[in-house]
């Protein structure tokens, strides 16, 4: 096993991402930007199909998940060496969080916190196709934090904070942006809010947004903020708070979204039925794996461990599975009332210090520039501004690879072509490049 460890040491300001559990004020970047990024013509992202629904549990607690089944026999691809990555500007952006693309559209969306959304094309950055910064306030980890199109791209779909604090989910009509018709344009008169979820604190709000081929709506939710879960949400069913939630955007009688049949928690009393996946404590990122449907979560830790956690596609891709927090803190003992039955352990963590103190949350590069970089899972950590690439090999990391620094980085995110790019809330937006 190969093991780089970085020696850049950065202060744990406990900004947008909420490690430690504090809020502090960021410095805004530059609005200014020239870039060139991808087209696409289809998502990036692929999501697995669900299995049946669980059957009926105590509500209290999430059920303990299925022996899973033995996956397939599979040959590992001998590992084409460590890869060499430069870091390349492609734009500067003011405060940016997430980076979306829409099919059909050469336009690349770029999401910046205090509520605007900038439409990037052929190089050129064009007036915000969104502006919500009336109903929402950039600042600590509060903002505009997250963006998904529909598979057709007819419909974008942001998650932010409102005035309040709270977290709030809408719907946007989107038309236009095919070759040679120009870039998307969002409906704002068409404005749909599916979810309004009361936040108790001001911290640990997700921020994650994601479609997948199914169509279903996935969104990361906090576990409400303060510090090590005092009110014990992340486990508990009965809230929305500490889950990854699964809906269809498409309303359904008296709801803005229909509920699906499949969901872990369909049918059980006293459980939220949108639930997905639990026991996690702030979900910034996560990402499906296009070329396998794996579900890749990263977990901003309390005040020692950090971790990344797969949901194997093959497995259910989440479905019912329990994350630990805040019976765990990665893989070590955290709230002893909280049970500790039945939790999937991250396949990654490292502690607090010089790698850094909050996970930005990453994806797997399936790009063609870097082939020695293929499969692997690259995430990034505010605090140290380290980016990290992880090996995996019968689902265990082989390799952990050190492979640049981004100060202030926000999230890794990847294109339609599979390339991936490194956000920084300082402003800079770069793309992975072969060294």
């Amino acid at each position: 096993m190969t093991l780089r460890v970085g020696t850049a040491a950065w202060l744990c300001m406990l900004l947008a991402l909420g490690a430690c559990g504090g809020d502090a004020a960021v410095p805004s970047g530059p609005e200014v930007t020239f870039a060139t990024l991808p087209t696409s013509d289809s998502t990036a992202n692929a999501a697995p199909t669900a299995p049946a629904p669980a059957p009926e549990t105590d509500p209290s607690t999430p059920p303990t998940p299925p022996t899973p089944p033995t996956p397939p026999t599979t040959v590992a691809a001998e590992p084409l060496g460590d890869p060499s990555v430069a870091l390349v500007s492609v734009g500067t952006f003011a405060e940016p969080v997430d980076l979306a693309w829409r099919a059909g559209d050469p336009t690349s969306f770029v999401v910046e916190r205090g509520g605007t959304i900038v439409p990037v094309r052929d190089g050129v950055t064009g007036a915000p196709v969104l502006d919500i910064s009336d109903l929402t306030e950039g600042e600590g980890e509060q903002g505009l934090l997250g963006l998904t199109f529909s598979l057709d791209g007819a419909k974008a779909y942001v998650n932010h904070t409102d005035d309040n604090g709270d977290t709030v989910i809408a719907e946007y009509a989107v038309t236009g942006g095919a070759e040679g018709a120009g870039g998307g344009t969002f409906d704002e008169a068409s404005r749909r809010v599916l979810f309004t979820i009361e936040q108790p604190y001001a911290n640990h709000n997700g921020g994650n947004v994601t479609i997948g081929p199914d169509g279903m709506l996935y969104i990361g939710m906090g576990d409400g903020g303060s510090g090590g879960d005092p009110e014990r949400r992340a486990l508990n069913v009965a809230t929305l708070l500490g889950k990854i939630l699964r809906v269809d955007p498409t309303p359904s009688g008296d709801l803005p979204y229909t509920v699906p049949a499949d969901n872990p928690f369909v049918g059980i009393d006293g459980a939220r039925p949108e639930i997905w996946s639990v026991g996690l404590r702030n979900p910034w990122r996560f990402s499906f794996d296009s070329a396998t449907g794996d579900l890749w979560v990263a977990d901003v830790g309390q005040n020692v461990v950090e971790e990344v956690n797969v949901a194997w596609a093959s497995d259910g891709g989440g479905r019912g599975l329990n994350f630990g927090w805040s019976a765990f803190e990665g893989t070590r003992r955290f709230n002893d009332d909280q049970s500790a039955d039945g939790v999937t352990q991250p396949v990654h963590e490292y502690e607090h210090g010089d790698a850094g103190c909050s996970i930005s949350g990453g994806a797997v590069y399936r790009g063609s520039a870097i082939p020695e970089l293929v499969g692997w899972y690259v995430f990034g950590d505010y605090c140290s501004g380290r980016l990290v690439g992880l090996r995996m090999q019968d689902r265990a990391v082989a390799d952990v690879l050190d492979l640049g620094v981004q100060n202030e980085n926000s999230a890794v995110r990847v294109g339609p072509d599979g390339e991936l790019y490194a956000l920084s809330l300082g402003g800079d937006i770069s793309v992975f490049s072969p060294a």
